[in-house]
């Protein structure tokens, strides 16, 4: 009998030409030291796709890859199996005979898993191979793999973390009770089910007919579930204040709290706010989930956030002044500070000192210097600012301009050879001014230090799986303040809704932007105090491009809808 020796996979990459043979001794030279797998490496060092190791993995083993880009789980197949069968074993299930089921896996090579799964399903297992990226987007994009949650055990999904003194230390459900309530059940239910559907900010709200969970997702509210008897609204607070440390005994004024929770690897911050109302209380949980922010960041440029090109040109010039001060204006959650990070990611070469000052750090940015306001201790932003200049930086970040005296500082660093960026509230470019003069800067210095303002939205952007073509007539669009003849020939599209959006027609949201580069004409305007409509008109032949006719050309690239834009600005 001859013995049969199984191809090895860097053989196999380098016959498919996935892999360059002149890569293998950098790759075997790291199998000794990190221990990890030969295709573990090629992938983690990008010599390889994820969907390449799976087909060579595939051939090595004589299976068959399957590629999961569309796939859909079936929640009948989902039913039938373990709740946390999926998590523990990482697979997708593809298809389920009487005698046997058929499962996408990534490793083939480990036994005593499979054979665990095949006891547990009490059925043989028929494998396919697919990237670990591939059947990890599967399990987060399930709509079952979502009802599946609901009855996974507590512990094995949410720890609660406890900041102390010495660190952290994590109490997981079984710690507090041992008999988990169902309000604890609930609360970390809805938790998990608004991370899973990339909410930003959880909404409980009480009222006549009961109380009423909802979901913000890209910037609209969506009804999460049917409404909750009111007699389960005071635990669910009380859950909320206990998770928060907060004072459960107190219920007539508003109070704020964060708590941090531990998500399988990942560690994500909510902050609490909870509001007296008529039914009792209400509460608004604002989810900071830092690593799914930090996967954006590695695209993070702003290309990415969809700023127009020709507004990116404009707005680099600016970022790279050697001082002066860039501000960025908008309303709360309109991406104003993942602009800034953006723009510093893009102008950090190690050679310059920045610091920001931020409430709270909403993500670490590498080699640069954050540092978190904390207004219980007595450190606020103007306090910060003032030893941040004592700390040699060249570049500046101000998290947000709140008062006069931040507003002093931030306008003195940038006339004295800083470039400052920072963020303000203001509805448009122009408000901005008039917001600084109010606060008691002079308007001299004040615009003497200004390179630029970009005032800043979010339009949601039309899910591109379930759009749908849609002929407006002429009487639609000039009531939409669109003119007809702009749209004459260009295909628009209208939000319908599928499994990929979660039914709301819509999936990610892209930036609008105007941009106003002050030049000597227009600071003269300004400190001349002439009227809004002769600085919007200098402004225009200046080259600045409005919000609207930002959102109107992201309507006729297809991005978006009529209803989104006119959702987000003004029909002039």
């Amino acid at each position: 009998m001859h013995s049969y020796k199984r191809r090895t996979i860097g053989t196999i990459l380098i016959e498919r030409g996935s892999l360059d043979p002149e890569k293998l001794p950098a790759v075997l030279g790291q199998i000794e030291s990190t221990k990890q797998r030969f295709g573990e490496i090629c992938v983690r060092e990008g010599f390889i796709s994820g969907e390449q190791l799976a087909m060579a993995l595939a051939e090595q083993f004589s299976l068959t890859y399957k590629d999961l880009a569309d796939f859909r789980m079936n929640d009948e197949i989902l039913n039938s199996l373990p709740p946390e069968a999926i998590y523990r074993f990482r697979f997708v299930p593809l298809e389920m005979t009487p005698d046997h089921l058929i499962v996408a896996i990534s490793d083939p090579t480990d036994v005593i898993k499979l054979d665990e799964l095949e006891l547990l399903i009490d059925r043989p297992l028929q494998i396919r191979i697919a990237s670990e990226a591939a059947i990890a987007s599967v399990l987060k994009a399930g709509e079952g793999a979502r009802r599946m949650l609901r009855e996974v055990s507590e512990d094995f999904m949410l720890q609660l973390v406890k900041e102390t003194d010495r660190g952290e230390e994590v109490i997981s459900a079984e710690t507090i009770t041992d008999d988990t309530s169902p309000i604890i059940k609930l609360v970390n239910t809805t938790l998990m089910d608004a991370l899973n559907r990339r909410a930003s900010d959880i909404h409980i709200e009480t009222g006549h007919e009961g109380l009423v969970i909802k979901y913000r997702i890209d910037g609209v509210l969506y009804v999460a579930n049917d409404p909750i008897d009111l007699h389960f609204q005071a635990p669910i607070i009380s859950r909320l204040k206990v998770m928060s440390e907060l004072d459960i005994s107190e219920r007539r004024i508003p109070q704020d709290g964060r708590f941090k929770i531990r998500f399988g690897a990942k560690s994500i911050d909510f902050r609490v706010s909870i509001m007296p109302s008529s039914f009792g209380e209400d509460a608004v949980i604002r989810i900071l989930d830092k690593e799914s922010i930090a996967n954006d960041m590695k695209g993070l440029s702003l290309e990415n956030l969809g700023v127009s090109e020709r507004e990116i040109k404009r707005l680099r010039k600016k970022i790279r002044e050697p001082y002066g001060m860039v501000l960025v204006t908008g309303p709360t959650g309109s991406g104003k500070t993942t602009t800034l990070y953006a723009a510093l990611t893009e102008i950090q070469t190690g050679e310059d000192k920045i610091i920001t000052i931020e409430d709270p750090v909403e993500y670490m940015l590498r080699g640069v210097l954050q540092i978190p306001v904390n207004e219980k201790k007595g450190l606020t932003f103007a306090k910060g600012l003032r030893s941040i200049l004592r700390h040699d930086p060249d570049k500046i970040m101000i998290g947000e301009i709140r008062d006069s005296e931040t507003a002093q500082i931030a306008v003195q660093s940038a006339l004295t050879g800083h470039l400052v960026f920072t963020t303000v509230h203001a509805n448009n470019v122009f408000d901005v001014i008039g917001r600084f003069i109010h606060m008691g800067i002079d308007p001299y210095n004040f615009v003497s230090s200004l390179n630029c303002v970009m005032a800043q939205r979010l339009v949601r952007r039309v899910c591109r799986k379930c759009r749908k073509p849609v002929q407006h007539s002429d009487e639609v669009l000039r009531e939409g303040g669109v003119d007809p003849e702009l749209v004459r020939g260009v295909i628009l599209y209208e939000a319908n809704g599928c499994e990929e959006c979660n039914n709301t027609g819509y999936r990610g949201r892209s930036a609008i932007v105007e941009l106003l580069e002050l030049n000597d004409h227009l600071r003269d305007l300004i400190i001349g105090k002439v009227t809004a409509t002769e600085l919007k008109q200098a402004a225009r032949e200046a080259g600045v491009v409005f919000l609207r006719d930002s959102a109107v050309e992201k309507l006729i690239e297809g991005d978006t809808t009529l209803k989104e834009i006119n959702r987000v600005t003004f029909v002039e």
